[in-house]
């Protein structure tokens, strides 16, 4: 069973949510919220699998809220996928340095709703492949942070490849086939990888390699670009971006 918490401040919106999730087998629904410290206070009582959190509420926001949730050893294994009505702003980037797993357009089809809540409860990021696009370039639009960001040195050089990889769009099955390694060897690395810097997810360790230069637009980063000619594309292997998919 997914245990799922709603944080929104739109009352009908909140509502719409429920009523999709009560009449889906395997997600429970543990309580609403109309602004973010409501929502915070809920999540720290009922510590649900997943957290969908309105990016802009009253009290607190929704990128503050997702903030100390990360922040909080206890709620480690809660997932927040962030909530929004404009695509990609400066909300949303700040949500994924906070800790976001995710984000939604909120008309987003109710079938990837559901998706999405399934995807971030098995620990993996999401975006919606608009957002994802753009987020991307506005990544690769601004300078690296390297002074916030950890540093690339406690990576092996395996390490590095696979988080430059991921960052470019590649599931773990097209990293073991472009590296000549298996999809489980893949994932080992991520899973170090995202251990070393201290990631929650996968959307992290893409956020660490941007900010990093580890990967830039054309690959001018201290590594060639390891995807090709594939490009600056979606955090997930769907290239046709017809739908919400996932980062394996």
């Amino acid at each position: 069973m997914i245990r799922v918490a709603l944080v929104d401040d739109q009352a009908l919106m909140r509502a719409g949510f429920r009523a999709l999730l009560d009449a889906e087998d395997g997600i429970e629904v543990v309580g609403e919220a109309s602004d973010g410290r409501a929502g915070l206070d809920l999540v720290r009582a009922e510590v649900p699998d997943v957290a969908l959190i309105d990016v802009q509420m009253p009290v607190m926001t929704g990128i503050e809220a997702t903030r100390r949730i990360a922040a909080d050893p206890e709620l480690a294994g809660v997932r927040v996928v962030i909530l929004t009505n404009y695509g990609l702003d400066e909300y949303v980037f700040d949500a994924l340095r906070a800790g976001a797993s995710g984000f939604l357009l909120k008309d987003t089809e109710p079938a990837d709703l559901l998706q999405a809540i399934e995807v971030v409860a098995r620990g993996e990021a999401l975006l919606s492949p608009s957002v994802t696009r753009t987020l991307i370039g506005e990544f690769v639009s601004r300078p690296p942070d390297r002074a916030d960001a950890p540093g690339l040195e406690c990576l092996t050089r395996r390490e590095r490849e696979v988080t430059a990889l991921a960052a470019r769009g590649l599931t773990n099955e097209e990293i073991a086939a472009h590296m000549v390694i298996s999809p489980l060897t893949a994932k080992t690395h991520i899973s170090r990888a995202m251990t070393k810097l201290g990631a929650r997810d996968r959307a992290q360790l893409v956020v660490f390699a941007y900010e990093s230069g580890l990967v830039t637009a054309r690959g001018r980063a201290g590594t060639r670009d390891p995807a090709g000619p594939r490009g600056p594309g979606s955090l997930t292997g769907d290239r046709s971006g017809r739908r919400t998919t996932t980062a394996r």
